[in-house]
């Protein structure tokens, strides 16, 4: 069996992905892959998602340079959730996030409000072109 054939793929054939920084633990952002995504992922050693909104493949850091670099790839108990312990780099490293933060998780439920409570590390107007 191949091992792309263990993992349970939703009815869109897809599955959840969790980008963890491997150096600090941090999670970094959460996004979907197919079995085309997934398998170069694999072979390149650089994280290659699904994007839902534009339905193709998205090397992460096409536009902005910021690539993860892919030490482990895990799968969860039920197959049905992929995690990836990975390393920020890039033009400017450990930018994850397309708003110029670290990581897509920078907002905290505060007295029943969002608060962002982590810095813009730098403008996206200056990241993407």
């Amino acid at each position: 069996m191949n091992w792309l054939d263990e993992v349970k793929w939703d009815r869109d054939g897809l599955v959840p992905v969790i980008a963890q920084e491997a150096g600090s633990g941090d999670v970094l952002m959460f996004a979907f892959m197919n079995r085309e995504a997934l398998q170069l992922t694999a072979e390149r050693g650089e994280a290659v998602y699904w994007s839902r909104s534009r339905q193709k493949l998205w090397h992460k850091g096409e536009e902005s340079g910021h690539i993860q670099q892919v030490h482990e790839l895990r799968l969860d108990c039920d197959n049905d959730v992929v995690l990836m312990k990975v390393t920020q780099l890039g033009h400017e490293p450990g930018i994850a996030c397309h708003t110029g933060r670290h990581s897509c998780f920078f907002q905290r439920h505060d007295n029943g409000t969002w608060v962002a409570d982590r810095p813009v590390l730098k403008d996206p107007e200056h990241i993407y072109k």
